[in-house]
């Protein structure tokens, strides 16, 4: 099992960013030393009470602290994009990372953000699915001519990334359908950060299976994100998560968030049934043992969600530092 983190870009709304984006510079720096895998940057617009680090202009600034640490999307939410624009993008921070560049992308699912780019929700399954097969093409190709439903396309690109034959995509899937798309077109499956264990081990099963269905090999990393706290004692990681996470899911339920998962796996719950089989939260040996579940069940590379909004940096920091020096060591 392998390591990566996912940065937290969120920010109440109208205060300055800059205390912020030094937080993440230094814990990208601290990831580093402890040797993590990659460093994720999610994307949403229009949040509001909470503001929101766009990932490709930051992940250009935290290029230059990451050593060989990998940087990713976590994800963009590609229909809302054009794939021209997209592609060049990825291209140049593929550029910049010297090659280790990730391509997370997913669906979306706020219609107001649908509504803000005059697309329809009900679009975006082709758009998305019509945009990455432009952009790999654009990776790859010399010309370019493509007709589809939402783009058509004659030229001849201009920006290439490093990757060969372009960086890896990863496919952020939360219910059934979603994943058998992962494993349709080739690209990693992403697991849904929020679902319960069983829902990801009924979902491990279906991906396998439709890798096998439309004879696809299976891509080196197969990838789960959790939300984690690491702390001296059970206790105390429950009482510093306790508060922010179920503001954050309370919200992610008003939001609908939970509708995109499989039937049965909703949020409305107290905290410890949400918690059951959803988080990682414990002492580092708690963390070890509840984390060796996901590498039984296939997954290979483990996502750390450790930096919510109402958790200061200070806080995020200090798990971060407990997670690598008593956590990952186990996996070694």
């Amino acid at each position: 099992m392998r390591f990566g983190l996912f940065l937290g870009t969120e920010y109440p709304a109208r205060r300055s960013m800059v205390a912020r984006v030094d937080s993440l510079i230094e814990q990208v720096r601290l990831a580093r030393d402890l040797r993590f895998d990659c460093a994720l940057a999610g994307q949403h617009y229009l949040s509001y009470p909470v503001q929101i680090l766009q990932p490709t202009p930051l992940l250009g600034r935290l290029a230059a602290e990451a050593g060989d640490m990998r940087l990713g999307t976590g994800i963009v939410l590609l229909p809302l994009q054009h794939p021209v624009d997209m592609a060049e993008q990825v291209a140049t921070l593929d550029q910049i990372t010297g090659g280790r560049f990730i391509f997370g992308t997913g669906l979306g699912y706020e219609r107001e953000e649908f509504e803000a780019f005059g697309l329809e929700v009900s679009d975006r399954v082709g758009r998305f699915e019509e945009s990455l097969a432009l952009m790999k093409r654009l990776w790859t190709e010399d010309e370019v001519h493509f007709e589809g439903e939402h783009f058509t396309l004659h030229t001849r690109p201009s920006s290439w990334p490093l990757q060969k034959p372009y960086p890896p995509v990863w496919i952020a899937a939360n219910g059934h359908g979603p994943v058998r798309r992962a494993a349709r077109l080739g690209d990693v499956w992403f697991a849904n950060p929020h679902a319960r264990f069983s829902t990801l081990a009924e979902q491990m099963d279906i991906y396998e299976a439709a890798l096998a269905e439309y004879g696809t090999d299976r891509p080196g990393d197969v990838v789960v994100s959790r939300e984690v706290f690491v702390a001296e004692s059970s206790a105390e990681a429950v009482r510093v998560a306790r508060p922010a996470l179920h503001e954050r899911y309370r919200v992610y339920s008003v939001q609908g968030q939970d509708e995109q998962l499989p039937p049965g796996d909703r949020f409305e719950s107290e905290f410890d049934a949400l918690a059951a089989d959803r988080f990682v939260l414990g002492d580092p040996q708690q963390c070890i043992e509840e984390i060796r579940r996901y590498e039984e069940l296939g997954f290979n590379l483990f996502i750390i969600d450790y930096h919510w909004l109402d958790l200061d940096d200070a806080t995020a920091l200090n798990t971060l530092r407990l997670f690598g020096e008593r956590v990952m060591p186990a996996f070694r």
